[in-house]
């Protein structure tokens, strides 16, 4: 009797060894088809160290995982550039540079580094999700951008796309790029509503 309950032991373990494994947990769902909710994701993205670095408040960028003041205290200048004899393209080329020169390398982009110009700073910095919203599609604001031409900047552009890809030591935007384009042109479509002033956000 004693060997038979072993060996039905063995069984149920056999049994239990080849079971199919449990399912994994499902993927977050995307943004759903709510523009306000939609934004919230896309304020996410702006706010992050790799978008606000570059729209300050004052006229210094921003830099590091920490949004630390730059050093050296470089300034906007008029058209975003700097200023003669300290521009950004002094120290940034047309690329990141290779992980082999170690951290805190001047990183690169193809179009050039630049933040906005002075007469439409879009700051980024430390606004409420309605004050960004409503800056971000007054093209008195943003450079005189249609809604189209936003939907091209954070699809293309390779001074946005540079988020995802910053170089070495540095933490990439930490949404995937085709959600957060996903998410504004949800936002876009739905035409760019604002979200009510309340206690949260006045």
């Amino acid at each position: 009797m004693k060997a038979m309950s072993i060996s039905v032991v063995a069984l149920a373990v056999a049994a239990c060894s080849h079971a199919n494994a449990p399912p994994t947990a499902p993927a977050p769902a995307p943004p759903s088809g709510d523009p306000i909710a939609a934004f919230e994701l896309v304020r996410g993205v702006l706010q992050s160290p790799r978008c606000v670095n570059c729209h300050p408040v004052g006229d210094v960028p921003l830099q590091g995982d920490d949004s630390h003041l730059h050093a050296p205290l470089i300034k906007r200048g008029v058209d975003g550039r700097g200023v003669a004899g300290l521009s950004c393209a002094a120290c940034h080329g047309n690329q990141n540079l290779p992980a082999s020169y170690g951290a805190h390398t001047p990183p690169g982009v193809a179009t050039g580094w630049r933040l906005p110009p002075a007469d439409h700073r879009l700051v980024f910095w430390g606004l409420d999700s309605r004050a960004l919203c409503e800056q971000i599609k007054d093209p008195k604001r943003n450079g005189g951008k249609s809604m189209a031409e936003l939907k091209h900047h954070m699809a293309d552009d390779a001074l946005t796309r540079w988020g995802w890809e910053p170089g070495f030591g540095r933490k990439p935007v930490p949404v995937a790029h085709d959600e957060f384009v996903r998410a504004f042109n949800t936002w876009a479509d739905a035409g760019a509503p604002c979200a009510a002033r309340t206690a949260q956000n006045p």
